[in-house]
């Protein structure tokens, strides 16, 4: 073995001494990303693009289940389409890439590589929509985007960045405010039920809103330093985009009216997500039903018993792919055992399964779990039977951690000296009340740089006070510090 792989081997920085660093190296160790020549941007490998691929399928296969269809849209987009928004102007202007030129020639008018796609699409909505009868409009499209950011992390914010956007036309401000909390609750589902992260939904702050909605709704995530992560957000965008991009329709009635509209969207970030709630100092823990490789089979198999392990081991592959398991095999023969079981657990694999010249005597080989580090000895006969059912438990597995992690994190106070204790010292959640002011909130988040993640819809009001400024206030909302 060569110093370069002894290297990929070696322990990677604690979480608990440099959680940043443990971030940057399990991704580069794994062999997620790697830093590309343009500042801010990343390559994506194709260990953490199989990754994003799987939950994009996850995700794509709910979208249009619920009646959408997928789309595309320029990647360039006219200045004169952003300037038609004032508040969207304002909120997305300092992370704008401007195309000056086109060739050796200027252009006549600057374009904007895409932010977000709400001007572009809101101008189609416009030609496209003349009647009731076109309604609604259910339309997606994956994508990348390019905000121009000064402070960088890999999946977590970068310049450019893969997604979904998700947008909507309808009759009605009702019909309008049913979809946005129901591409809200896909979201839930996806993340908690493929990437096993728990969340807590809930409406934005008008502070913390999207430039130019109506409401913002979103999942928040807890990671494992204590610090949140805004996991998906679904925009009610009223009747605004529509008045400023004229998409009107003429109802049954005989009346013109404007159409009501949503925007939705989630991304790569959700990579980073999945990192940092189920990584531990060992490298990744994959959710199996995302997992790139759900199932590392090691053949052990020493030099003189190689010709008679490795066909059984094949075997063993084939019966397992055959119950539709992603599975493959590392027969390396430079690489001992444990340098595999070491790397396979830096990659996250949930389970692996080794089978040696012993095993293959007794008629058994070894399961290991990467979520609890767990071993059982099974029935070669059973293995078929047996895997999907463990993968399963595993992901309930991580599941159940993660929201435990989350509950053991979260904390109620209304007083405010102990607030800041808590968002210094320990992280995490801090359900506390809130005068419902914006001049209060950006107090707090100068004063404790935490931010008001979300106020929730599981939780019932109660009689209480703000926690800063002390107003009579029944508005109990989620801090943390954030991403």
């Amino acid at each position: 073995m060569g110093k370069k792989d002894k290297e990929f081997v070696k322990e990677i920085t604690p979480r608990a001494e440099d959680y940043s660093q443990w971030y940057l190296d399990v991704i580069l160790k794994a062999q997620m990303m790697d830093y590309s020549p343009v500042k801010g941007c990343m390559v994506i490998r194709p260990y953490g693009f199989t990754l994003w691929e799987n939950m994009q399928a996850g995700l794509d296969g709910r979208i249009k289940a619920t009646g959408h269809r997928n789309a595309y849209f320029p990647l360039f987009i006219p200045e004169s389409l952003l300037q038609k928004e004032a508040d969207h102007v304002e909120g997305f202007a300092p992370e704008v890439a401007w195309v000056t030129h086109g060739g050796n020639e200027k252009l006549s008018e600057r374009l904007l590589v895409r932010p977000t796609s709400e001007t572009i699409i809101c101008e189609m909505f416009s030609r496209w929509i003349q009647s009731y009868r076109d309604l609604p409009v259910l339309m997606n499209q994956w994508c990348n985007v390019v905000r121009w950011e000064k402070v960088t992390r890999p999946f977590l914010r970068t310049s450019e960045f893969l997604w979904q956007e998700g947008h909507t036309a309808h009759r009605s401000e009702e019909e309008a405010e049913e979809h946005t909390l129901r591409m809200l609750e896909v979201y839930r589902d996806f993340v908690e039920n493929d990437l096993a992260v728990p969340v807590v939904k809930g409406q934005k702050t008008e502070n913390e809103k999207f430039a130019g909605a109506r409401e913002t709704y979103s999942i928040e995530a807890l990671m494992s330093d204590g610090k949140a992560l805004q996991a998906g957000t679904s925009h009610n965008l009223g009747t605004h985009f529509a008045k400023v991009f004229d998409i009107t329709y003429l109802d049954s009635d005989g009346e013109l009216k404007h159409v009501w509209q949503t925007s939705w969207g989630v991304s790569t970030r959700l990579v980073g997500a999945i990192i940092m709630v189920h990584g531990d100092d060992r490298g990744l823990v994959l959710p199996p039903k995302v997992a790139p490789t759900q199932v590392i089979l090691v053949p052990i198999a020493p030099k003189k018993v190689r010709e008679e392990v490795l066909p059984k081991a094949a075997t063993i592959y084939e019966e397992v792919k055959e119950a539709g398991i992603r599975i493959e095999m590392d027969d390396r023969e430079e690489y001992s055992p444990g340098w595999k079981f070491n790397e396979w657990e830096m990659k996250g694999v949930p389970l692996r399964i080794e089978v040696g010249p012993r095993d293959l005597e007794a008629g058994q080989a070894v399961l290991a779990r990467r979520d609890n580090g767990e071993k059982e000895t099974v029935a070669i006969g059973d293995l078929k039977a047996r895997v999907p059912i463990l993968l399963g438990e595993i992901q309930a597995n991580m599941f159940e951690k993660a929201k435990n992690f989350r509950e053991e994190n979260t904390y109620r106070t209304d007083d405010y000296e102990e607030f800041k204790k808590i968002i210094e010292e320990k992280r995490g959640f801090v359900i506390s009340r809130w005068c419902g002011h914006g001049e209060c909130e950006q107090a707090i988040k100068e004063e404790t740089k935490a931010t008001i993640r979300c106020i929730p819809f599981n939780l019932e009001a109660s009689p209480g006070t703000c926690l800063r400024c002390g107003t009579e206030s029944d508005k109990l909302v989620y801090f943390a510090r954030a991403y």
